[in-house]
């Protein structure tokens, strides 16, 4: 089951069961989350000392050591990072939008979706909102480009994004490429969902009509495209930014 779990991504939706590879990203999970179900090291890296933290914190019963040909058979990379970790994905609290929210619909390249949810934990965002045609945020990709965030935000999959955020009583802000309001002149203060799109295709019409904001990154230096994930670190760290403002009378 370990191997099918390491190498197939319907064995680990069928099983609603995920991989952490890294001592970084478990140990996140042993921070936020509690014990994996099972962890995997390489006797070659037993020495170190994260490895004997996880051991500490995990308990020895969770714990199996593997010579380095059984670990290169089960990693996910191809420079194996020494440690890997098995859980049950875990499920959101509450489905229901939090006070700062990231909705993203179709975004479809791992490496984007782990990074948007990396710099949307560290912006303070508490609900991820990910339409069906995003990446699994749960496959290895992703996990890796994450490193521990998902364990810090309420990700919600499949979700019906239109209707999110309709129901949404704070500001709804669609990030777009052209619009009449800079994201620098937008007020972003207060509850909020940033909506970002497909790295092609942008937000879909009936996305974008759910919008109370529509904002534009200005781009003075003549290009007029950034990464999808650079696009929503400038969002959502604005927002912070503007936060961080003391309110003139």
């Amino acid at each position: 089951m370990l191997v099918r779990l390491c190498h197939s991504s319907r064995d680990r939706r069928k099983l609603g069961k995920c991989v952490l590879e890294g001592a970084h990203t478990i140990l996140a999970y042993l921070d936020r989350l509690g014990v994996p179900e099972l962890v995997v090291i390489n006797e070659a890296a037993m020495d170190g000392f994260e490895m004997r933290v996880i051991v500490e914190r995990a308990g020895e019963r969770q714990v199996i050591v593997a010579d380095a040909r059984l670990f290169s058979e089960l990693a996910q990379t191809a420079t194996p990072t020494g440690v890997l970790a098995v859980i049950a994905i875990p499920q959101p609290g509450s489905a229901l939008p939090g006070a700062f929210n990231l909705l993203l619909e179709d975004v479809q390249d791992p490496g984007n979706v782990g990074t948007m949810l990396r710099t949307a934990a560290a912006a303070g965002v508490t609900h991820a909102f990910l339409s069906g045609g995003c990446a699994f945020a749960w496959s290895p990709k992703v996990l890796r480009a994450g490193q521990g965030a998902h364990f810090f935000l309420e990700i919600v999959e499949c979700a019906d994004l239109p209707l999110v955020a309709r129901g949404f009583s704070g500001k709804v802000v669609a990030a777009v490429p052209r619009a009449d309001a800079s994201l620098f002149d937008a007020d972003l203060r207060g509850p909020m969902m940033f909506m970002v799109g497909n790295e092609g295709a942008g937000l879909s019409a009936a996305l974008i009509a759910c919008a109370t904001a529509r904002v534009a990154i200005p781009m003075p230096g003549g290009f007029e495209s950034l990464n999808a994930a650079s696009a929503a670190a400038v969002c959502l760290f604005e927002k912070l930014r503007q936060e961080r403002i003391p309110q003139v009378p």
